[in-house]
Order: structure tokens, then sequence, then C-alpha cells
């Protein structure tokens, strides 16, 4: 279990440092090529795949300076894994509580799924 753990949060990192900076690399050996993300921010409904995410993340990178990002959940049950993060500072103002489902597939951890809950805008 110790190694799947091990695994889980070097892809969970990958996201965070791919989506903070824009970067392609990053994100496709994170996600499975089937991934998908959906949430809903300021009355808009996000559901985009991959290829959406991807370029998002990479015209408009997260971390302007203030992303502060931290695993707080990893639960692990056989080929099947869920991990939390919250992260602040996300495009300098936003506040997001990301949940990820990961499984084993093609012999490899992958994140399979990530829905977001946008938990909060700082104030100007």
């Amino acid at each position: 279990m110790a190694d799947e753990k091990i695994e889980i949060t070097r892809l969970i990192n990958l996201y965070i440092d791919g989506a903070g900076k824009g970067d392609a690399a990053k994100l496709n050996e994170a996600f499975h090529s089937s991934a998908r993300w959906f949430g809903t921010m300021g009355g808009t409904d996000y559901d985009l795949d991959k290829k959406g995410f991807v370029d998002l993340m990479v015209g408009q990178p997260g971390d302007g300076g203030a992303l502060v990002a931290k695993i707080t959940d990893i639960q692990i049950d056989g080929t099947a894994a869920t991990a939390t993060v919250k992260e602040e500072g996300f495009w300098g103002i936003y506040s997001f509580t990301d949940y990820f489902s990961l499984s084993i597939l093609e012999g490899r951890w992958q994140i399979t799924n990530k829905t977001f809950a946008n938990t909060g805008v700082a104030s100007a």
C-alpha cells in the first residue's frame, strides 16, 4: 500500500505542478486519455475532456505566484483510489477543493476524473 500511495501522490503533484505552471507534459502524464473534469464556478458548469482541460491550463496557468495546494486525503481500495486537494490562490484569487478518482489502467495508476468545488474568492 505504501508504494501505491507514493505513486498516487506523485500523480497528484504532477496535476498541481502542471495546472499551476501550464505544463501539458505533466498533465498528460498524470491523466488517463479519457479523463474528465467537472464542476461549477460563478454559475458556469464545466464539463471538459482531457484536451480541453490541458488547453485551458496551458493558456491560463493557475499559479500567478499565490497558489498554495495541499493533498489532504488519499484513500486506496485495491485498484481504485480517491485523493482530495485544497487549493488557495488559483488564478490569484480562487479557492477550490478538488476530488480526484484514480484507477490502475494499462498497468499503472492514472487520474480518471477531477471534480472541483469553487470554495471561495479572495476579496480585492
